[in-house]
C-alpha cells in the first residue's frame, strides 16, 4: 500500500480535518484517508455536451431554422509560383 505525505495543508483545513475526525471517533490520518476514498470511488458525473445544451435551450422555444449560404465553386490557383 502507498504511503503519501502532505505538506502546507493549511491551518484552518487542518483544524476542521481533526475536528471531523474526532467526531467520527478516527485519527485524522484515518479521516483523510475515508475522504479521498469516499471522494474518489464514483465516477464524476459527466454534464451535457455543449450540442446537447444548446438544444436543449432552444427547443423550448420552437428550434431555430438557419438559412444555408449557396456553396460556391471551386476556385482557381491564385498562381503564387508564376
Amino acid at each position: 500500500m502507498a504511503a503519501m505525505t502532505i505538506r502546507n495543508i493549511d491551518e484552518q483545513l487542518e483544524t476542521r480535518l481533526r475536528r471531523q475526525a474526532a467526531l467520527h471517533g478516527h485519527s485524522m490520518e484515518d479521516e483523510a484517508r475515508d475522504i479521498l476514498r469516499a471522494t474518489l470511488s464514483t465516477e464524476p458525473v459527466r454534464g451535457k455536451s455543449l450540442v446537447e445544451s444548446i438544444r436543449s435551450r432552444i427547443e423550448p422555444l420552437g428550434g431555430v431554422e438557419l438559412e444555408l449560404p449557396a456553396r460556391e465553386g471551386i476556385r482557381e490557383p491564385s498562381g503564387l509560383g508564376e
